[in-house]
């Protein structure tokens, strides 16, 4: 690969000249920055949610330090995937010691570069991150697609006490007949992953997020779009930058939309970092351009000033090495149990507007193991909407609203699924995080606090 270093000339950039010119003219007010980057012959972001390979062609580490970018390893096929740990003092990544094994998880020491195998399975793992508790997650290959996992970093007396009775040192937390990629974990300890929407059924690549023992499943925002959301990163500002098809778009807490970032005109892939300064490393090429490089964007600049290229390699999902605010840790309040409960409030509210009419009742649909929908039985729905039921835990489901006939009036096209354990309730059918409940008791709760016991098939749909 060749690899051209460009000059950055930017109004407040003198501290990343010593990246891009391996020489800083004033220490005081030019800092060094070291950067992992991917770089790629071929490279195919969005194949991982179809069970594809990213990198068909292989793909390689590279650590851009004083300005000169060499591979991080040197006895791996094939490496992808830099996540640098809270204290910037290791990373996780994906590689292949040959080039017929499945990927799998390591962890390296940046000081003295001693790596060690994180995950040991017959299927590939990849795209992990550190989570808080001596934690990561990653996804492995399972079947045709990729769940979520949780593993332990280290194995201690200590954690055992921390995490609980029974916490498995490596379990799943997705639980679909289709791909779940992870792309960051946030300030709030949630995980933003991708997979494809409807959630578990569908085909436009999408955000959701996810607790970090599993629960709590649900997209990101509810405004859907027809072109793919991807590459999901947060930056300091609490918002989400994704790639929303070739552009750059963003996720803020103001709006229950997504809204365009006014970036210059270019082709963008993978993940955005921030750097101390505010400006965006950035993976973009022009309407000309065959490879991805990378790139530096300050916010409200019509330019983008290239940073690293690469004649025959696209440069994808860089981060800094660098300490960084480590998430809140989410406390799992999951049980041993085979089923999990959920109240729903008010299900005539919906992201498409509220029904006109009460249903009478609502199905709970799961899926064989041929992914068709299976019928778990109904549940009736009291006269304010709301309806309390018994679910089979860590499996997909949905639900459909009912009229008297018991045709359906309304239902969920996606799926998703519930922890062993979890008490969850929702506003509404997929109501959006715009809505919140009325400040009364569901009526379902005067009648009786049990559930209905839906955790059985009750016969046909």
């Amino acid at each position: 690969m060749t690899i051209s270093l460009r000059m950055l000339l930017v109004a407040g950039g003198c501290a990343l000249l010593s990246l891009t010119c391996g020489f800083a003219t004033n220490p005081s007010q030019a800092a060094v920055i070291d950067i992992i980057v991917t770089a790629a012959p071929s490279y195919d972001p969005l194949a991982a949610l179809h069970g594809g390979e990213r990198f068909p062609s292989g793909s390689r580490l590279l650590l851009i330090h004083n300005g000169a970018p060499v591979p991080l390893l040197h006895d791996f096929a094939a490496t992808a995937d830099a996540s640098v740990s809270f204290d910037g003092k290791n990373v996780l990544f994906s590689g292949k010691k040959s080039a017929v094994d499945p990927w799998q998880i390591y962890e390296m020491n940046l000081a003295d570069r001693s790596v060690r195998q994180v995950s040991h399975s017959s299927s590939d793992a990849i795209r992990p991150f550190y989570l808080p508790g001596w934690r990561l997650v990653y996804a492995q290959r399972v079947g045709a697609h990729f769940q979520m996992y949780s593993a332990r970093l280290v194995e201690s007396k200590a954690l055992d006490e921390i995490e609980g009775k029974g916490t498995l040192p490596v379990f799943p937390i997705s639980f679909l007949n289709s791909s779940a990629i992870p792309s960051d974990v946030l300030a709030d300890g949630r995980i933003l992953f991708e997979s494809l929407f409807p959630l578990g059924d569908g085909k436009t690549p999408e955000l959701f997020l996810v607790y970090s023992d599993g629960s709590g499943v649900e997209s990101y925002r509810c405004d859907h779009p027809t072109a793919s959301r991807s590459g999901g990163r947060q930056i300091h500002s609490g918002d989400v930058i994704f790639t929303h098809g070739a552009s750059l778009s963003r996720f803020t807490s103001r709006l229950a939309h997504e809204e365009r970032v006014l970036a210059p005109g270019a082709e963008y892939s993978g993940a955005v970092t921030e750097t101390s300064l505010g400006d965006w490393l950035v993976s973009a090429r022009g309407a000309h351009q065959g490879k991805f490089a990378l790139k530096l964007w300050k916010p409200g600049s019509p330019i983008l000033t290239p940073l690293l290229a690469g004649d025959s390699e696209n440069l994808v999902d860089p981060v800094l090495i660098a300490p960084r605010e480590r998430p809140r840790r989410h406390p799992s309040a999951l049980h041993e149990w085979n089923y999990a409960n959920l109240l729903a409030i008010d299900a005539r509210i919906t992201r498409d507007g509220s029904m006109q009419s009460t249903p009478a009742s609502v199905r709970l649909e799961t899926q064989d193991a041929s992914g068709r929908a299976t019928s778990m039985g109904t549940a009736t729905v009291e006269p304010d909407g709301s309806f309390f039921v018994k679910t089979p835990a860590d499996r997909a489901i949905r639900f459909v609203l009912l009229d008297a006939k018991g045709d359906a009036i309304r239902q969920e096209h996606g799926w998703f699924w519930i922890r062993r354990g979890e008490q969850r309730y929702c506003v509404g059918c997929h109501a959006g995080p715009e809505h919140a409940p009325e400040n009364r008791v569901p009526q379902v709760l005067t009648h009786s606090t049990t559930p209905v016991d839906l955790t059985t098939a009750k016969g046909g749909n």
